[in-house]
């Protein structure tokens, strides 16, 4: 018996808390998604090729879904599907409530609440420590990533499809670094962040534009790798990548040998528990924008903040007490979601609950590493 199917049988008629019970098995028609029950919500795995059955069903009959999704061509083409749908049944779809991206999306707004004042730019830097074990992740998270640089031409036609009203550049605008850069902040260097969480959040602020008349927040996600040795390493390994993605057989070769091809940090049996103890996550938010008073329009900006989002391993602790804790606020704030429900970004969907919160006693901590400064 397939080792998920037997701890979910283990677990009928369990209760987890916050309301959130286990009930009996469940296959969602032919898909072979197995789920958990969450009381009114469902939270599953597996997106791609078998996310959209589940949003269906869930969106039929009136249940709220969650997931931890860190694909933007399936978050996103839910939303141009189900969206309307999900409104008209009043059930929330809120994608990507992992890693991927509650601490990047929460994190921005995180940051915007404690600046006194006009929030216009954040950039993240991501740092990941390991212990004398190492770290690496299943291989699954690698698969995902290959698909989807192998559509990104879907990816974009998908977007011109929706029809994305434009958001307005507030402030000075964001400069865009380099593919790899020294950051002079951490003495180490860094590349732009390939996750979801770009896509997601520029979901989120469009949103806060859009329906609350707010002002977005320019975004950019960054990841630190360390020294120089490591970065040509890595601008190898990912050139490589990037090459066989292209083609058919160098995709069936990337998912074949996914520990080969990313010198061991994805393999099909994932993290030890000793790598899961071992490993840690931060991400740093540098923000800045405009005083109270001062109009964000006219001058450059004239106050800095520093936030830090820091957690345990991300892709499987971080991960699950993320998904629970959205699940027990979709249950527990229903009163401070959007006013109709749809198909939303954490951000947007949980900007006015205690999800924060929540997550600080978890152990996903949200804190001002320095305060706003003119």
């Amino acid at each position: 018996m397939p080792r998920k199917r037997r701890r979910l049988q283990e677990g009928e008629g369990r209760s987890l808390g916050g309301g959130i019970n286990v009930l009996d098995k469940a296959r969602w028609g032919s898909c072979g998604v197995w789920v958990l029950f969450l009381l009114r919500v469902v939270v599953f795995l597996q997106y791609r090729f078998f996310g959209e059955p589940v949003v269906a069903a869930c969106v039929e009959n009136g249940a709220n879904c969650i997931d931890i999704s860190g694909e933007p061509q399936f978050l996103e083409e839910m939303y141009l599907k189900y969206h309307e749908k999900a409104a008209e049944k009043g059930v929330y779809i809120i994608g990507s409530c992992g890693f991927d991206t509650i601490p990047g999306d929460m994190g921005v707004l995180y940051t915007r609440d404690k600046l006194k004042g006009t929030l216009t730019a954040v950039e993240s830097f991501l740092k990941v420590k390991s212990g004398p074990e190492g770290c690496c992740v299943h291989d699954g998270t690698w698969k995902s990533a290959v698909y989807g640089l192998a559509d990104q031409d879907n990816l974009r036609k998908l977007r011109k499809k929706i029809g994305y009203a434009p958001v307005p550049v507030v402030g000075a605008k964001l400069k865009k670094r380099g593919f790899l850069f020294y950051n002079r902040e951490f003495k180490e260097y860094s590349i732009p962040f390939m996750g979801a969480d770009v896509s997601v959040v520029k979901r989120s602020q469009r949103y806060f534009y859009t329906e609350l008349q707010e002002t977005p927040v320019q975004y950019s996600a960054y990841v630190n790798i360390g020294s120089l040795g490591s970065a040509i390493k890595l601008m190898f390994a990912g050139f490589l990548f990037l090459l066989l993605v292209k083609f058919s057989f160098g995709r069936k070769l990337l998912t074949k040998y996914p520990e080969f091809f990313s010198a061991g940090r994805f393999t099909k049996e994932g993290p030890t528990q000793k790598q899961m103890d071992g490993t840690s996550f931060t991400i740093t938010f540098f923000g800045e924008g405009y005083s109270e008073g001062q109009d964000p329009q006219n001058g450059k900006p004239n106050v800095k903040i520093c936030t830090e989002v820091k957690g345990p391993e991300p892709g499987y602790v971080a991960t699950p007490i993320a998904m629970v804790q959205a699940a027990v606020t979709l249950l527990q704030d229903s009163a401070y979601l959007p006013k109709q429900g749809g198909v939303y970004s954490p951000g947007a969907a949980f900007s006015k609950t205690k999800l924060i919160d929540r997550l600080n006693k978890c152990g996903v901590e949200f804190s001002v590493i320095s305060k706003p400064e003119v």
